[in-house]
């Protein structure tokens, strides 16, 4: 009678053991991921609590329990993304070609998650800890160039805006300027569309229309923010 009491305690302990997860359910890792999982199957409106909920397979109790809100959540994303952009040029490289390098990694994050961008542009960096750390290596950068530093965020701001315009730029349609039908309308704009990319233009490698646009708006910002704002200038 002792030993099968023994054993059924031993059964029960043992079926208790087996039970529990050999670690934690939730971690900051597996809600980013989720979330930016939600977000490219269904936009920005549907990354819910709720839905986030779901899609770990907790409860939102649960949830809660690692995020107060879904502002803390994006905050997540937005820190692991960011996290995600090469600034190891400017530890290496002159200015000019460490901001080509981080520019393009950007451009590159970013076209892969394009309903973030309206949301992470308007998102604060208070308490993204890999966020900040982006920003500070890249002032780093600015600093040792030589820029004074109320000059560096304006310059920043400038570009981040042309990055993330740039990052639509690479989704849209092959076809995106073609007339059709309202062509002999406007020759000159549907000329200059069919010519894009041939001549002197086409000297340089290029994989794509968009990488062609983003190559020359990226070049021509770097020496107009080079000359406006840079070393030396008043």
């Amino acid at each position: 009678m002792g030993l099968a009491l023994a054993e059924t305690a031993e059964l029960h302990q043992s079926r208790r053991r087996a039970g529990r997860p050999p670690q934690a359910l939730l971690s900051s890792a597996r809600i980013t991921k989720a979330a930016l999982k939600l977000i490219s199957h269904d936009g920005y409106k549907g990354l819910t609590m709720a839905a986030l909920a779901r899609s770990l397979n907790v409860a939102p109790s649960a949830l809660y329990n690692h995020v107060r809100s879904k502002q803390d959540v994006l905050l997540l994303v937005e820190d692991h993304l960011m996290g995600r952009v090469n600034v190891s040029a400017f530890a290496t490289e002159p200015w000019d070609a460490a901001v080509a390098s981080w520019a393009r990694s950007y451009r590159d994050v970013f076209a892969a998650h394009l309903p973030l961008i309206p949301v992470i542009a308007l998102l604060p960096v208070t308490n993204a800890p890999a966020t900040i750390t982006m920003y500070e290596a890249v002032t780093n950068g600015f600093l040792r160039a030589g820029w004074a530093p109320e000059s560096v965020i304006d310059a920043v701001v400038a570009l981040e805006s042309f990055i993330y315009g740039s990052a639509y730029d690479v989704n849209a349609p092959a076809d995106i300027f073609d007339a059709g039908t309202l062509a002999p309308q406007a020759p000159h704009f549907s000329e200059a569309v069919e010519q894009r990319g041939v001549g002197a233009c086409a000297a340089a490698a290029r994989s794509n229309d968009a990488d062609a646009a983003f190559t020359l708006g990226l070049k021509a910002m770097i020496a107009g923010l080079a000359a406006t704002l840079g070393p030396g200038t008043v």
